[in-house]
């Protein structure tokens, strides 16, 4: 414990505090000697940078929780399986600084059971770079974090509905077993009338204008 508080750069106080609250797992013990590994020092250092971005201890606690709880990035990821999407490693600090204070214990339960969130030893990864520059770029804007996780929860409802539209289509009329290629096509309509929608919707006049 000396030597663990000595490199985090805190007191042997403060680990045992820690320790003592969940924040820090219990060590590893052959005996009477108890030891301690790079996760516990990583775990400390997080523990630091998020007291010094404002968090509570008790905040920090939450969120540990919902991220010990998460799913592991293998299952999340359905790893072998081909996708368009650029996942992103990231420190827990790292998601923080990129949500200015909306990396909540309710926003980070919410992201992993939407699957955009995955964990893999003390990294977290996000499962899509664009998800995740729209979602910070949105709380720039000033929407709530909470808001964009339960919109993003009903767009995936539609999502998946029109992904078994183009999946029963091609299946039917698609003999090839390589539809790759049809991929982009299935996205371009979709993209396509999204944008007409929008356009159909921003014509439309404003309530306070009807």
């Amino acid at each position: 414990m000396e030597e663990l508080a000595r490199e985090a750069g805190i007191t042997v106080r403060t680990v045992r505090f820690y320790r003592e609250r969940g924040l820090i797992r219990p060590p590893r013990r052959e005996g009477r000697i108890a030891w301690y590994d790079d996760h516990h020092l990583a775990r400390l250092r997080t523990i630091a940078a998020l007291l010094e971005r404002g968090h509570t201890l008790n905040g920090i606690a939450d969120l540990a929780t919902a991220f010990e709880s998460g799913r592991d990035v293998g299952e999340v990821l359905g790893l072998g399986i081909p996708t368009e999407e650029t996942p992103v490693r990231l420190s827990p600090e790292e998601l923080a600084d990129y949500f200015e204070g909306e990396a909540t214990a309710e926003n980070l339960a919410a992201a992993l059971s939407l699957g955009y969130l995955a964990t893999d030893g003390d990294e977290i990864v996000h499962i899509s770079r664009r998800l995740l520059d729209t979602s910070a770029a949105l709380v720039r804007a000033g929407i709530p974090l909470a808001t964009i996780l339960e919109t993003a929860r009903r767009v995936r409802v539609h999502a998946e509905a029109l992904a078994d539209l183009f999946a029963t289509v091609l299946s039917a009329h698609i003999t090839t077993p390589d539809t790759a290629g049809l991929r982009p096509l299935a996205k371009g309509v979709v993209e396509a009338e999204l944008s007409m929608a929008l356009d159909r919707r921003l014509r439309e006049p404003a309530p306070n204008d009807a």
